[in-house]
């Protein structure tokens, strides 16, 4: 192991309108996944720019972070990679979908799909956390946003 080791920051989008949630479909190494619109906080942003950043590369889909629903610890393991996550999932209020938008490389399509349907797909879920953060969000978890605090030296842009 390591002699440093850090878990790898990122973001999920529960995006929940009429009892569905917007999900995706992305091709990985280990075939097609389902995942919600998620990915890795970048350099100079905070956790909520990173949660719309993502969303909308990922699902063309304009959102509004309400609150957040949790934090999840998983760890990812095969052959050659061995990385352990610290997930942060807001709860995100859809605010427009821009149709002209082409979707973020390895998305193969952005899907409304209601709680059965999510965990009739388990076998297929890019995360062990994904139904988690569903089930949670259903459960009526939701913390403040003001509970996450991004002291501005992090938010900087590199040249």
């Amino acid at each position: 192991m390591n002699a440093y080791w850090k878990p790898s920051a990122t973001v999920a989008a529960v995006i929940e309108r009429d009892g569905r949630f917007l999900m995706v479909e992305e091709e990985t190494r280990a075939g097609l996944r389902l995942n919600q619109p998620a990915g890795h906080l970048d350099p100079g942003e905070s956790l909520l720019q990173a949660v719309v950043r993502e969303a909308l590369e990922e699902t063309a889909h304009h959102v509004e972070p309400l609150a957040c629903v949790g934090v999840y610890m998983s760890r990812y393991q095969d052959e050659a990679t061995d990385v352990t996550y610290l997930r942060f999932a807001f709860a995100c209020r859809p605010v427009a979908q821009d149709p002209q938008r082409g979707l973020d490389t390895g998305i193969v399509r952005a899907v409304w799909l209601d709680a059965d349907e999510i965990r009739a797909r388990r076998d297929m879920h890019r995360s062990p956390v994904v139904m988690k953060t569903v089930d949670d969000y259903l459960a009526g978890r939701r913390y403040p946003l003001d509970l996450i605090y991004t002291h501005p030296s992090c938010l900087y842009t590199y040249v």
